[in-house]
């Protein structure tokens, strides 16, 4: 008899151990497989979140929150720049008609660190010559100073040969929200269009 409830105490256990491995296994969801981005991941950020206030040309206030539904990319720079800048306008639109249709869920938001000298309408004529969707912003010095701290953006004068002239250095890279408005990734310069466009795919796509 004593064997007989030993018997029976064990096959309860093993039962037990067994349902429990089957609801462990009910409760347990394939995890999600990580993408492998080209730029860097900054995912769960707690910078890059608003847009301090600065204006479109027009002086309307934009945020991120209003381009719900699309990758938007935002870059900080200068339309006197002779290099980055336009390089970076040139191929973030040659991202966007390479995308095809999918190409209207890119927005591309460019924030001028030359209040100085960009006016409303140079960044407006600068903007949509590279592709008439894309939206320049422009604020105070004090409002750009908080743009660019909020997003970790430096930028400094550096003084020209002649009097009065300046250049402008500044941090040469873009960041790129998914279409719930979600700060996701920072590219670097340089980092070429088909890994922007791959990156691009891969959150309008949900990743």
């Amino acid at each position: 008899m004593a064997v007989d409830l030993m018997l029976t105490r064990r096959s309860c256990l093993a039962a037990a151990a067994a349902a429990v491995l089957v609801l462990a296994g009910c409760d347990k969801t394939p995890s999600q497989p990580k993408v492998a981005f080209n730029g860097v991941d900054i995912t769960g950020a707690d910078y890059a979140q608003k847009l301090g206030g600065v204006k479109d040309p027009d002086g309307k206030v934009r945020s991120i929150d209003e381009f719900k539904g699309k990758v938007v990319v935002v870059f900080f720079g200068f339309t006197q720049c002779p290099d980055v800048c336009p390089t970076t306008m040139a191929e973030l639109a040659e991202v966007k008609r390479s995308l095809g249709a999918d190409g209207d869920k890119v927005q591309g938001i460019f924030v001028s660190v030359d209040p100085e000298r960009d006016t409303p309408e140079l960044l407006k004529a600068y903007v949509t010559n590279f592709d008439p969707t894309f939206v320049a912003l422009r604020g105070t010095p004090e409002e750009t100073k908080a743009t660019a701290r909020e997003f970790k953006v430096f930028y400094n004068k550096v003084p020209g040969k002649t009097e009065g002239a300046y250049s402008v250095d500044h941090t040469a890279g873009s960041y790129l929200f998914d279409p719930q408005g979600k700060v996701r990734l920072f590219t670097r310069y340089g980092t070429g269009a088909q890994a922007l466009a791959s990156d691009i795919k891969a959150l309008l796509a949900g990743a």
